[in-house]
């Protein structure tokens, strides 16, 4: 690296650090979550505003490949943490309602995004068709865990019946998503040449989860009260970037072997060192290596000559995106006779899409499944279906203080599992 590229790479990171931060804070003032305010960071660097001006000015074509690598990082980590963060019994807790909704709230939304995608495909370039299709059904079908678990511990409802139904049917949404969008990574031929390594995807999970998670198991069965020293974290970050690299190089995509290793850690008698280990990745990851994954993001969008044909795609996509979702989820908690109101605050919150959904288009946008114009639309319905879901959980369940004590959804006490996930 030149000392010019040196010094445009080191301030375009300040910039987006404080802008982001910035945005972020007066999103949390609004009522929004943080990332709405972030996204809207990398936006606003982006091409959308100024034809583009700022963005080059700021990240010129020749630092933009290293932002490309923080980002990677930053998400590769991100997917550790929700990976870290996914608890088994929340579902085992919730019985049949959480899988009902969430198959619902999956399929339903799945089909209507297929069907979706054959309508823009004669606007939008689409090489493999398949793999449009089904990236489409699994993009209208996201549920972001940890922005859904942020929403309910700030309105106060984490601990509630309602709250604890939601997090366990994000759960089930995320095992499904990760497990559909990474046999279309493996359909779409992400490894080129060497597609055969794909075939080495199950076995790697298998010893993940049969080998590596029993012998984690032991080692730290062995050593009680095992403290979050240098050697042991430097341990855990080794692990994660060499799970999110073999997934990467069997032909999915590195986010797949990040969550799966946040996932085999140990959960019995380590919440202090999953703590700790949260703690420090997520601080680098929040306030740096995301907000350059949402300048990324944001190089990428491109709404400066949205006409109106683009208005009408953008219009299709938010009207399925969110009653494909809501409807799943409300049908779903109704027939198992959930009330009405919280039948309808269950089925927004289910429609939260935030960063979860970016990662997914950036996966589809990388291996060539979708082309700008469409991420772009995309990367408008992720963020409008964010920012509804406060607002309307307000306009449904009345102001946060209102829901602290609702009893009302399964009539018993909620699982002590929620303050693990969140």
């Amino acid at each position: 690296m030149t000392a010019h590229q040196t010094a445009s790479l080191l301030v375009g990171l300040a910039v987006i650090v404080l802008l982001a931060r910035s945005l972020g804070a007066l999103a949390r003032r609004l009522g929004q979550p943080a990332v709405i305010g972030e996204v809207l960071a990398g936006v606003a660097l982006g091409p959308t505003l100024f034809d583009g001006v700022v963005s080059e000015t700021l990240f010129p074509d020749t630092v933009r490949p290293l932002l490309s690598a923080l980002a990677a990082v930053g998400v590769a980590v991100f997917m550790f943490i929700v990976g870290l963060e996914w608890d088994a019994t929340l579902v085992r807790g919730s019985g049949n309602l959480a899988a009902t909704v969430s198959l619902s709230s999956v399929l339903l939304p799945f089909g209507l995004g297929a069907a979706l995608a054959l309508h823009l495909m004669g606007r939008h370039e689409a090489d493999d068709r398949l793999a449009f299709m089904l990236f489409m059904g699994i993009a209208m079908s996201i549920t972001a865990f940890p922005v859904l678990a942020r929403i309910l511990t700030d309105r106060g409802m984490a601990r509630t019946p309602l709250g604890v139904v939601a997090l366990a049917c994000a759960s089930i949404d995320d095992v499904l998503a990760w497990s559909l969008l990474a046999a279309v990574v493996a359909i779409s031929g992400a490894a080129g040449p060497e597609q055969w390594r794909i075939l080495l995807a199950l076995p790697y999970l298998l010893g993940m989860l049969f080998v590596l998670r029993p012998l984690l198991r032991r080692f730290v069965a062995r050593r009680a009260g095992l403290r979050l020293t240098p050697t042991v974290f430097a341990c855990v970050l080794a692990g994660l970037l060499l799970s999110a690299a073999a997934t990467e190089w069997v032909g999915l995509h590195y986010i797949f072997g990040a969550f799966l290793f946040g996932v085999v850690l140990p959960r019995g008698g380590t919440e202090p060192l999953r703590g700790e280990v949260h703690n420090r990745l997520g601080q680098m990851s929040a306030t740096l290596l995301l907000p350059v994954f949402f300048l990324v993001t944001g190089l990428q969008v491109d709404l400066s000559g949205l006409g109106a044909a683009g208005l009408g795609d953008l219009a299709l996509i938010l009207l399925v995106a969110v009653c494909g979702k809501f409807a799943g989820a409300f049908a779903a908690a109704r027939l198992h006779r959930m009330p009405g109101r919280q039948a309808a605050a269950l089925a927004t919150l289910m429609n939260t899409r935030g960063l979860t959904e970016l990662v997914v288009l950036n996966v589809g946008l990388q291996l060539h499944i979708l082309e700008r114009q469409l991420y772009s639309l995309m990367v408008v319905m992720a963020v409008v279906t964010t920012a509804m879901a406060g607002p309307l959980l307000t306009w449904i369940l009345g102001r946060p203080s209102d829901t602290d004590t609702d009893t009302t959804v399964t009539g018993r006490a909620p699982e002590p599992a929620v303050d693990r996930a969140v």
